[in-house]
């Protein structure tokens, strides 16, 4: 009974590891013939485990999702990755998901070993979390939006600009990004004709939801990451400027400043920069050592005159 219980575990954790196996496989994995395999599929269907067969030569079985939550198991490292990640989603992000988190955290720590109680123990003592000031996203708002995207489903939705101004967008989800306390959604807006990105905490669904879509390319090289980062970034500044730098674009892009430039020729580049202080901006751009001259906007020239004139007059006589 004993070998038959550890074999079933065995099979299970190889069903969950992997989408899926034959039976030979499962067989040689298992060290009994196919028959042994078919009944002890049986006896984890008589458990509850959805376990899916097919017949035929490229067939075999697969788990699938059943009715109910049966016991999952995991492996060392993904057992202290699952602890980790409910321990900073006690931090909050996602409303209502605080006080799951933590029941969940205190089920897996009871049952896990003492070795990797204690890395979970160590990560957790050694670890600061600074809680975010962001607003909570409704689980089944972003689960809604998910679903939506796996199944190229439309999405129409009333949403709050960062204005103000209350818009209603018919967008074809693309996929949701998690960036410092925030999720946002990347999505093409049909009636805008143009890739966006979304704050969800200012989206209202609607139902219906749109039509079904074929997905589109995102712009650039698909990084959704890069690509939220640089338009948030862009987003957030209260002024914008264009500065053309004397210096090859491939020297500025070594800098580790994370310079975004476009080369204009053999000497010189585009930079394009923004903040919510032009003096910051013109103190910002002389930093990087190079000569430069200011595009856009007039505004910014001024200030790295000031600062020029205020710089002689430091120096004095010397």
């Amino acid at each position: 009974m004993l070998e038959t219980s550890a074999r079933l575990l065995k099979l299970l954790s190889l069903l969950q590891a992997h989408r899926d196996w034959s039976g030979p496989e499962l067989s040689a994995r298992l060290g009994v013939s196919t028959r042994t395999i078919r009944n002890d599929v049986e006896r984890l269907r008589s458990l509850g485990y959805p376990v899916h067969a097919t017949p035929g030569v490229a067939g075999g079985y697969r788990l699938g999702a059943g009715a109910a939550l049966p016991p999952l198991l995991l492996d060392d490292e993904e057992a202290v990755a699952v602890a980790v990640g409910l321990g900073r989603a006690a931090g909050g992000g996602v409303e209502g998901i605080e006080e799951s988190s933590v029941r969940a955290l205190a089920k897996l720590e009871q049952v896990l070993p003492s070795r990797l109680r204690r890395r979970v123990s160590a990560l957790n003592a050694y670890t600061v979390q600074i809680p975010g000031s962001a607003p909570s996203v409704p689980p089944e708002v972003l689960t809604t939006i998910a679903n939506a995207a796996r199944d190229h489903e439309g999405l129409r939705f009333d949403y709050t600009a960062h204005e103000g101004e209350p818009t209603v967008r018919n967008v074809e989800p693309h996929r949701l990004v998690h960036r410092r306390g925030r999720w946002y959604l990347v999505g093409y807006d049909v009636d805008r004709d143009g890739w966006r990105t979304f704050r969800v905490d200012r989206i209202r669904l609607r139902t219906p939801s749109g039509p079904r879509f074929t997905p589109r390319e995102l712009p650039g090289d698909g990084d959704v990451a890069a690509y939220v980062e640089k338009g948030l970034n862009t987003a957030m500044w209260r002024y914008r400027a264009t500065v053309l730098l004397h210096a090859p674009a491939e020297r500025m892009r070594e800098l580790p400043l994370g310079l975004e430039v476009e080369p204009v020729d053999e000497g010189t580049c585009v930079l394009k920069l923004g903040g919510d202080d032009l003096n910051g901006i013109a103190v910002w751009v002389g930093f990087i050592g190079v000569d430069f001259e200011v595009l856009d906007p007039p505004e910014l020239a001024e200030h790295v005159l000031g600062l020029s004139e205020r710089y002689r007059r430091a120096a004095g006589g010397h």
